[in-house]
């Protein structure tokens, strides 16, 4: 039991909670149970819980300042302002008694002693009911940096102290129905990481919005990691896919770049230590601020210490910019997915009407909301809140926790996905937009929105009150099928989200979408960048900022795009259908006009795998090509099926798995299965003969039953003859499956066909279809309905 006023980190572990707190406890855990595995903590001393108690006892404040908080109505702002106020002040007014000096005097000089040069150390608080389980307390005490010489850390200890009692502080453990008496203060004296010359951030061990645990969720922004924490910064963000990780395969899921237009670093003036905020030269905002084998260093440390703690985790790093090591300087539990109940139905938010978009930035939350705006400047304003107002500022950081609880919504211009606001927001259930850049101009005040968390990554401020549904779907116990029940994923950032949804699978991933969302750019200005016009080259310019070139930026996106979609399904298939833009659908992405002809009608026009094999297209399939085989081989995600769209011909059959093969991608070869759809009357006329190139087929219903009646699917003159329970369409699928079947391959659907008409649905198993892949709201009803 540790109950010296100073104890060595080294000493501690998870056992000395209450003595210690969370945060340094954990902190000493991993010096001495993770450094033998390659985790690196910096070492340093802590005061204690019990020079906490008697520096109170010495100055008779223990029932002073507990009586001024019985007394006091936390939510009264006023009167929280006015408490917290005064205890501060009493605390930073009493002396330290002589032996609480001494000791702390004593390992400073220590501490000191083992560095070559001048020390520098970080002042950081640890509450003895900090960083449990089913609490964050992010952020709620104060921290130090570069904090240099015995008396200026005496003089941080003091404001660690005082900062148990900040405004904030009062009303969360208020919130949590934490008494204030039983808990204490320790403060960490940790040697500096040099990070002000290289980088830092914060990592969780789990996705914070789906709660997904395969992935490690990274966000890092160069210098201190302050700004990180405090979302100051738009950082830059990585996804690692731990299953890859560990089997030594490229573990990137995505990237995103960040703003990162300030940071916090060292400087010195008159003999004077301090921190300064500076802004980062654009040529640094436009790279990543870290490489991939940093990436995946900090992956492996993060994995190491939820093994060791045995629960997903949140963990502050820092990259030092003098020895290029990285370090680990906090580490607490998650505390909101990780905690989350198992239900027995899921809840969907979905838009019902569409508006104008005020402003875009990170979702925090998956819900969707409506109310009135208030632009609010700073923490003085916080009176204008009101019960349901949506809270628009520039940043928010834990001092606006007494106000956060007021907003039905947050919506911030910087800031990223795992600052301390965005963590509070998840406890207080608020949804959230961070790192919007502009929503203190973008959004007008006292006018009301629509606040749209629901739509994946991107979180959207809508003009006017949208209307929109709360979908619950209960899952009961699904009846066993032959038939495999599948999705169809569109936008990768709903594809964690989506997987924890029961599934065999993913019928159809468009590669258009990602293309679209995610690149916006018309691969043929990839290839041809250095001939375009100046102005297409600056746009493209500026969306490929981080990457080596605009043909590594559109495979890796690609690549990514894919990744994300088919790690949550592992080990169920996922098929990635290569692009099926048409003509009109190409000339809209940047440049596009440019390459794209005119068509009457691009629905029968220059498509599918006629445009994959045209001289024109070919350059831009195959990089199609070097994403998929680079998801497959390098990311090690061999559950990736490759799906070919709009084959009017053998010929073209012949054609396209020749060029497949030329880049890497053959049938059979490590796996590799590849699917036709199976969409053109030419198909179902000669099923048997396409089947000799393919793996299998996946109709596509509605060009089918376009292409089959001869309605145009998008034409409302048509609508009420469009439909796929025609006795012509059953009569071509019922053809196309028994084909499939003599052949002993497999038969999928994708389309709303199902979901829309249970008798079809019915009717498909009836037929032993292999797979029915339809949207993630509709499968768990259709798939109930079928038992």
């Amino acid at each position: 039991m540790v109950d010296n006023y100073v104890v060595w980190l080294d000493s501690v572990g998870m056992g000395d909670v209450g003595q210690v707190g969370g945060k340094n406890a954990s902190l000493g855990e991993m010096i001495h149970a993770l450094s033998d595995k390659g985790v690196r903590v910096p070492n340093g001393f802590a005061t204690t819980a019990h020079a906490f108690r008697d520096f109170l006892a010495h100055s008779h404040l223990t029932e002073r300042i507990h009586q001024s908080l019985e007394a006091l109505d936390p939510t009264d702002i006023h009167a929280l302002k006015e408490c917290g106020a005064e205890i501060r002040r009493w605390i930073l007014d009493s002396p330290f008694p002589v032996p609480l000096l001494n000791a702390i005097t004593s390992a400073y000089e220590k501490l000191e002693g083992q560095t070559d040069g001048k020390l520098s150390v970080a002042i950081r608080s640890s509450a003895t009911a900090e960083d449990l389980a089913d609490a964050s307390f992010a952020g709620q005490q104060e921290s130090y940096l570069n904090v240099c010489g015995v008396e200026s850390v005496l003089a941080s200890i003091k404001n660690v102290f005082a900062s148990l009692y900040n405004d904030r502080a009062i009303s969360y453990r208020a919130h949590q129905h934490f008494d204030h008496q039983s808990i204490a203060i320790s403060v960490g004296v940790q040697q500096m990481v040099r990070s002000d010359l290289g980088s830092s951030g914060v990592l969780f061990t789990l996705d914070t919005e789906s709660g997904f645990r395969d992935v490690i969720l990274i966000t890092s922004a160069y210098g201190l990691g302050e700004t990180v924490v405090q979302g100051a910064v738009n950082p830059d963000e990585f996804y690692l896919y731990k299953p890859t990780l560990a089997t030594g395969h490229h573990a990137i899921l995505s990237r995103t770049l960040g703003s990162k237009e300030i940071r916090k670093i060292y400087a010195r003036d008159n003999l004077k230590d301090f921190i300064v905020t500076e802004r980062v030269p654009e040529l640094e905002r436009n790279r990543f601020s870290l490489n991939d084998r940093q990436i995946h260093e900090l992956g492996r440390y993060a994995v190491t210490i939820e093994e060791h703690y045995g629960r997903p985790m949140d963990i502050e790093w820092a990259l030092d910019g003098v020895d290029n090591k990285i370090y680990i300087v906090q580490s607490r539990p998650e505390t909101v997915k990780s905690q989350e109940k198992t239900t027995n139905s899921i809840n969907r938010y979905k838009l019902k009407e569409r508006g104008t978009v005020l402003a875009k930035g990170r979702a925090i939350g998956q819900a969707i909301t409506n109310g009135t705006t208030r632009i609010i400047a700073n923490i003085s304003e916080m009176e204008r809140i009101q019960p349901g107002d949506i809270l628009v500022t520039d940043m928010t950081d834990p001092d606006w926790e007494p106000i956060m609880k007021r907003a039905s919504a947050i919506v911030t211009n910087r800031g990223g996905r795992t600052c301390h606001a965005a963590i509070i927001a998840r406890e207080l259930g608020i949804p959230t937009i961070v790192g919007t850049g502009d929503a203190t101009e973008s959004i007008p005040n006292d006018h009301t929105v629509t606040i749209s968390c629901a739509e994946g990554d991107d979180g959207y401020v809508y003009d006017k009150a949208l209307a929109f549904e709360l979908i619950t779907t209960p899952i009961k116990s699904l009846p066993p099928l032959k038939t495999r029940m599948m999705v169809n994923i569109g936008n990768p950032g709903r594809a964690f989200d989506y997987a924890s949804i029961p599934n065999d699978g993913v019928g159809l991933a468009r590669m258009e979408f990602i293309i679209s969302n995610i690149i916006g750019i018309h691969p043929r200005a990839i290839i041809d960048f250095e001939n375009l016009p100046a102005e297409s080259r600056d746009e493209i310019e500026r969306k490929i900022s981080g990457y080596g070139s605009p043909i590594e930026f559109y495979v890796e996106k690609l690549t990514e795009g894919i990744a994300t979609i088919a790690a949550p399904f592992s080990p169920n298939p996922v098929r990635i259908r290569t692009s099926d833009f048409k003509s009109n659908e190409y000339a809209n992405l940047i440049a596009g006009r440019e390459y794209e002809p005119f068509e009457s009608n691009p629905m029968i026009g220059y498509r599918g795998a006629l445009r994959q094999l045209s001289e024109p297209f070919r350059p831009c399939f195959e990089l199609e090509c070097k994403a998929i085989k680079r998801a497959r081989e390098k990311m090690g995600l061999s559950n990736i099926e490759l799906m070919i769209p709009f084959i009017r011909t053998l010929d073209e059959a012949i054609d396209i798995i020749s060029l497949l093969e030329e880049n890497g991608l053959k049938r059979g070869e490590d796996g590799l299965r590849i699917i036709m759809m199976c969409e053109v009357p030419s198909n179902v006329i000669l099923a048997e003969e396409f089947l000799e190139y393919f793996d299998g087929f996946s109709i596509g219903s509605n060009d089918l039953t376009q292409l089959t009646l001869g309605m145009d699917r998008d034409s409302e003159w048509m609508a009420a003859g469009f439909d796929e329970r025609n006795p012509a369409i059953k009569e071509s699928i019922s053809r196309v499956i028994q084909a499939c079947h003599n052949q002993h391959k497999s038969v999928g659907i994708c389309g709303e066909g199902p979901s829309h008409y249970p008798e079809f649905a019915r009717w498909l198993v009836e037929q032993e279809i292999s797979s029915i892949s339809m949207s993630p709201n509709s499968i768990i009803e259709t798939w109930n309905g079928l038992g």
